[in-house]
């Protein structure tokens, strides 16, 4: 097992970026690298609340870890402390042992320089994921994630209003 452990400042509250990690909409734009669409089955941002979420390669050549061009995970929410950190326990959804197991996912957010300071910690990274890959990955989504909250995008949604949300 392997952890993935990067920082990333933006210039935008705390409070923006903690509403992007807890709506569905915004997870659905930004947790997902490059060359792949999200679809966020489920999502409920509370703790103990459940998502699941699928992200599919949009090239046919991709090699996915639930169908051939697919990687499903599920999980819940562990822990909310408002503006500060969202904590969640993940898995894939796939028949390959290799890559079974819980992860842990933890982004803590902190004041900087007139924005916020995201540290995102994967940890439990099952050993068939290059760790490389998962670094690259993450680099991606994190970057969407800054150019949205920067660009103000992120709205705060009654729970009827978000798609996909049970």
């Amino acid at each position: 097992m392997s952890t993935t452990r990067l920082r990333r400042h933006v210039n935008a509250p705390r409070a923006s970026v903690y509403r992007a990690l807890l709506d569905a909409r915004a997870v659905a734009t930004w947790m997902v690298p490059d060359g792949m669409t999200s679809h966020v089955h489920e999502f409920e941002p509370r703790e103990g609340g459940a998502f699941r979420i699928s992200l599919t390669y949009d090239a046919p050549t991709g090699t996915g870890k639930t169908t051939a061009r697919t990687d499903t995970h599920h999980g819940r929410f562990v822990k909310l402390v408002p503006d500060e950190q969202v904590v969640q326990v993940t898995e894939f959804e796939t028949e390959d042992p290799a890559l079974r197991g819980e992860m842990t996912i933890t982004f803590t957010l902190s004041d900087a320089d007139g924005g916020t300071d995201i540290l995102a910690v994967h940890e439990g990274v099952p050993p068939s994921v290059p760790p490389a890959d998962n670094e690259t990955g993450w680099s991606m989504s994190l970057a969407k994630l800054a150019a949205l909250v920067e660009a103000g995008s992120v709205q705060t949604h009654t729970s009827k209003d978000k798609p996909h949300q049970k």
